[in-house]
C-alpha cells in the first residue's frame, strides 16, 4: 500500500498563475479557485524533474492561434503566488508544516515592482521516486499539429456518442494505456481503476447526464515538449465536457494524446 503521496499545491492571492510539472500543465489558480493541491506520481520522473509557476498565463489555446503579446505590469505588493512539491504521508494535510517540501517556487513582489506577463519560474529538482518510464516520454513530438484538430473530433465524438448512449466501453479501451500508467502511479490495480470508472460513468448516464457540449471548435494545446497535445474547447476547458445540468454541476474529460503512425493514444 501507497505510504506517500507526492503532492502539487499551487496559491495564487490576487492573480493568476499556472504550476507545470515536466511540461505538463497540472493547476491553474485564480481568485475563484486559489489553492489547488492534487497527487502528480503520473507527470514525476525518476531523477530530474523541473517544476514551473507561470504568473498570468496566456488562456490556453491550441497550435495554430497567436500567443498574445507580453503584458507590461506593475505589481500592487498583495499579489502572490507559491507552487509547492510535498511528500506528506497518506492521509496527513498536505501542507509545509507536516509535509516534506521537496521543490519550491514564490512570487510576491514588493508594490511598484515592474514585470512582464506571463512571467515564469523554474526550479529542477531530483525527486526520491522509482517510477516506470512513461510512454509519453518516448512520444515524437509533433512538429505541426495545426492540421490534426478535425481528425481529433473524429477520433473524440464516436467516444463521446458512445458514452451518451450508456455504453463507457470504447471511452475505456481508449483510455486503457492512460489507466494502466496511473494506477501503476498510485500502486492501484488497472482492472480495478476501469471498474471504478465504468461504473461512475454509468451512473452519470443513468442520471442523465452525459448531454456533451460541441466538439466542433475543438482546439490542440502542446504539453509535454509537444509530445502530447491537450483537446481543449475554445474557452480552454477539456473539450470533453458535459453540458451543466439542474444542479450546476458538468462532468469533464481531460484527455492528453500523442499523434503516432497517423493514430491517436490517450495517455495522459
Amino acid at each position: 500500500m501507497i505510504e506517500r503521496l507526492l503532492v502539487l499545491k499551487l496559491d495564487a492571492v490576487e492573480c493568476e498563475a499556472e504550476a507545470c510539472l515536466n511540461g505538463m500543465p497540472i493547476a491553474r489558480a485564480h481568485p475563484g479557485q486559489p489553492r489547488i493541491a492534487l497527487p502528480v506520481h503520473e507527470y514525476t520522473l525518476s531523477g530530474a524533474n523541473r517544476l514551473e509557476l507561470v504568473v498570468w498565463p496566456h488562456p490556453a489555446a491550441g497550435t495554430g492561434s497567436p500567443a498574445p503579446s507580453p503584458q507590461a505590469l506593475v505589481a500592487s505588493g498583495r499579489a502572490a503566488a507559491h507552487a509547492r512539491l510535498l511528500l506528506p504521508r497518506v492521509g496527513n494535510a498536505a501542507d509545509e508544516s507536516s509535509a516534506r517540501t521537496l521543490a519550491q517556487l514564490d512570487w510576491a513582489p514588493a508594490a511598484g515592482t515592474a514585470f512582464e506577463a506571463p512571467l515564469s519560474l523554474q526550479v529542477d529538482v531530483q525527486l526520491p521516486v522509482s517510477f516506470p518510464r512513461w510512454r509519453w516520454l518516448e512520444a515524437p513530438a509533433v512538429a505541426d499539429p495545426s492540421g490534426l484538430p478535425a481528425q481529433a473530433v473524429a477520433y473524440l465524438r464516436p467516444l463521446a456518442d458512445s458514452l451518451a448512449a450508456g455504453d463507457p466501453e470504447p471511452f475505456l479501451t481508449a483510455v486503457r494505456l492512460r489507466t494502466e500508467e496511473i494506477a501503476a502511479a498510485y500502486q492501484q490495480d488497472p482492472r480495478e481503476a476501469t471498474a471504478r470508472l465504468r461504473q461512475h460513468l454509468v451512473a452519470c448516464f443513468e442520471a442523465g447526464r452525459l448531454r456533451w457540449q460541441p466538439l466542433d471548435a475543438l482546439l490542440l494545446r502542446p504539453v509535454a515538449g509537444g509530445r502530447l497535445l491537450e483537446c481543449l474547447s475554445p474557452e480552454g476547458q477539456p473539450a470533453l465536457c458535459t453540458e451543466t445540468d439542474d444542479d450546476g454541476r458538468s462532468l469533464a474529460l481531460p484527455l492528453r494524446m500523442a499523434f503516432l503512425e497517423s493514430h491517436f493514444y490517450v495517455l495522459r
